[in-house]
């Protein structure tokens, strides 16, 4: 019999709902038929704010496709799946089954949202749109995060990352002049996507608790990423400007505004302001540039921006990083290109309270970055992310179930013939 049909005591350190009273989300309960990063992400932020993020598992699939990622993978637990799950619940259901759906709709009438990150045509398909649960949930919120959109021929195609800063013009942004398109080093189109999803999420929300009524919330990654190009989208749609790459990641239209050489390594200044580049050359000990009317405005050192890099690239590289931070810093705004490793020291994290460090039993001590958002009198709750179907038997319990009905559930396949396995889909396929 698969985990989640068994009955059992509530692990202590699971809730139903916060015990911190100061919790902002503490009385929010999503259905997260997730998997992989961009929704996961969005709904990790809902969890670390208190929410009850319950994870619906494909028992087909062996759950969530980022169980099974390297490095660091062992079974179904993954440090993967970890950085984006910690916090949530657990549940193996087949919502393709009709006993399956009985659970699912039983918990939907507890929730406040449905929250899923899908393949366009995948919503409607597994019947978790507002038409198909507002029955069960008039107040029910579902929200769709999908790669294209629900409709049209986008709907069948999936979404990745590296798709969508492709086609969103994101990589023809990035990387050096001379160089190919680049996409970023993070993933970034999912984890906005993701963010975007979840305040969707609290806007449909906030909207049923004052009406009654639920509804559909739909974002893509797609569109999600286009609504990123923000500035450089308004000035090519208003004025016809076409953003291009300059060298070592110059801003298009501050100078300067971007990285440059030192004598051992790389050091970022940014003048977006007029006051900041007549400090920087007058601490550099290059005032008479301050005085030159090639450089006298935004307007005139874009104009004048290969002359006026030459000088400074010349000048910065004759001392070192560490050299240009004491002095420039408190001054200009500056600051010394880090590797990922040294930007992730456990003391400078703690001090800024960002390091999250909790117990697992594959992995020991789990060390992660925290919720980047402080809300008075409030510290989140960090706990793992949870074994495959781990809350399935105490989340029964909740919805009323009794052994002898869970029991029935199991033969009717509510919960597949098997809660493991290797296989799984990806975010939006």
């Amino acid at each position: 019999m698969p985990r989640t049909a068994t009955a059992k005591a509530p692990d202590p350190q699971v809730r139903l709902r916060s015990s911190h009273p100061a919790a902002p989300l503490g009385d929010l309960r999503v259905v997260a038929v997730e998997q992989f990063g961009a929704g996961p992400f969005g709904s990790l932020y809902l969890a670390d704010f208190g929410a009850d993020v319950i994870k619906i598992e494909d028992p087909s699939a062996g759950g969530d496709v980022g169980r099974y990622v390297p490095p660091g993978q062992q079974g179904s637990e993954s440090l993967y799946f970890e950085a984006f799950n910690r916090g949530k619940r657990s549940f193996v259901i087949d919502l393709k089954n009709a006993a399956g759906r009985e659970v699912f709709e039983r918990l939907v009438a507890t929730a406040d949202a449905v929250y899923s990150n899908l393949r366009g045509d995948q919503p409607e398909r597994l019947g978790i749109t507002y038409a198909q649960l507002a029955h069960v949930n008039p107040r029910i919120v579902c929200v769709a995060l999908t790669g294209y959109g629900r409709t049209g021929q986008g709907a069948q195609l999936p979404g990745y990352d590296a798709l969508v800063q492709a086609g969103s013009g994101w990589a023809s942004l990035t990387g050096e002049p001379d160089g190919p398109p680049t996409k970023s080093g993070l993933s970034l189109a999912d984890y906005i996507a993701g963010l975007t999803a979840a305040l969707g999420l609290l806007a449909g929300v906030l909207d049923a608790r004052r009406t009654g009524r639920g509804r559909d919330v739909d974002t893509t990654l797609y569109d999600s990423a286009l609504a990123m190009l923000s500035y450089p989208a308004t000035w090519y749609l208003s004025a016809g400007f076409r953003t291009q790459r300059h060298p070592l990641s110059a801003h298009p239209s501050i100078t300067p505004f971007q990285f440059f050489q030192t004598a051992d390594g790389y050091l970022a200044v940014a003048c977006p302001k007029e006051k900041f580049f007549s400090a920087l050359v007058r601490t550099m000990d290059m005032p008479q540039l301050a005085q030159d009317p090639r450089f006298a405005s935004f307007e005139s050192r874009l104009r004048h921006r290969e002359e006026l890099l030459a000088l400074l690239a010349s000048r910065f590289r004759t001392a070192t990083t560490a050299e240009w931070l004491e002095r420039l810093q408190g001054i200009v705004p500056v600051a010394a290109v880090r590797t990922m490793e040294e930007a992730l020291q456990t003391g400078e994290l703690t001090a800024r309270g960002m390091l999250v460090e909790y117990p697992h039993p594959t992995f020991g001590m789990v060390r992660s970055v925290g919720l980047p958002v402080w809300v008075g009198g409030y510290q989140p709750e960090y706990r793992r992310g949870p074994s495959l179907g781990e809350h399935g038997g105490v989340l029964l319990e909740e919805l009323g179930y009794s052994a002898a009905a869970i029991a029935a559930l199991s033969e009717r396949g509510a919960f597949g013939n098997s809660t493991g396995g290797t296989g799984g889909r990806a975010h939006v396929d």
